[in-house]
């Protein structure tokens, strides 16, 4: 039987505009803090605890803090597409931080988690140390998700005809409890808004990280190029959806938060 681990009991933060963030952490509360955020349409527990990544941070002698983004796992789930912006998501991280009594904490986030993690470390460089940013590209990759079409699909059923948009309202459709009406309102909210720049980079020395078989590979190359204190790792054999799992990502992360300077 394969034992899968769980997240701990959530503790709720309540962000500035009273959304409730369910947050966890697990190891040493005096060793250094390690905050990780999932991507779109995961979770704390399906991102970093099912997969290893919590037990392996522990075991480096770290302290994990980790928290569902709004919209997602057991945080509160608005469905107005204008509660989801990166300023609101940046603003989660900073309450999270802030409420758990972190700062100058060492980031890793993947996909959107990787984007937020991106604008905090320009926005409140005082919080975040080094970042390790997962499947992450510049520009905005949810100009093709077809809202109108993922929201009559969610009302009646009706056929999406696009391929992007299909595939990820069936990752979202896989985890139990994801509210897809919450989770497409994050797109709309999302869409047009804060992007990573690359002539605007974080300060902080940065590893960037992308699968070898995600068609974003190339871009995420171009932003770690365009970060001066960036470094890139292909995750060998990896898609944008499966990246989390690689061992390889994983051994590379660790090595690079022992790092310093």
């Amino acid at each position: 039987m394969v034992v899968v681990a769980r997240a701990p009991e959530p503790r709720f933060v309540v962000a500035p505009d009273g959304v409730r963030l369910a947050t966890y952490e697990s190891g040493d509360p005096e060793a250094p803090t390690v905050l990780a955020v999932h991507g779109f349409a995961s979770s704390a527990s399906a991102n970093w605890y099912a997969t290893g990544w919590a037990r392996e941070l522990v075991r480096s002698g770290r302290r994990v803090l980790s928290f569902d983004q709004r919209g997602h796992g057991v945080s509160g789930k608005p469905h107005d597409p204008s509660a989801y912006s990166m300023a609101l998501l940046v603003a989660d991280v900073q309450a999270v931080l802030d409420t758990h009594l972190a700062d100058g904490v060492a980031y890793v986030g993947y996909s959107l988690g990787a984007r937020v993690g991106w604008h905090t470390a320009i926005e409140a460089p005082h919080l975040v140390e080094r970042a390790v940013l997962g499947g992450i590209p510049d520009g905005d990759p949810l100009t093709r998700f077809r809202v109108d079409a993922a929201r009559r699909f969610i009302v009646d059923g009706t056929p999406i005809g696009d391929r992007l948009t299909e595939a990820y309202l069936d990752m979202a459709s896989a985890i139990p409890g994801n509210d897809l009406t919450a989770l497409v309102a994050l797109v709309e909210g999302m869409r047009g808004g804060a992007q990573p720049d690359p002539a605007e980079p974080p300060g902080v020395p940065v590893l960037f990280a992308t699968g070898t078989e995600d068609p974003i590979l190339a871009a995420s190359r171009r932003l770690a190029a365009a970060t001066p204190r960036g470094t890139f790792f292909p995750i060998p054999r990896r898609g944008h959806f499966n990246a989390p799992t690689s061992r390889e990502f994983r051994e590379r992360a660790l090595a690079f938060l022992e790092e310093t300077g």
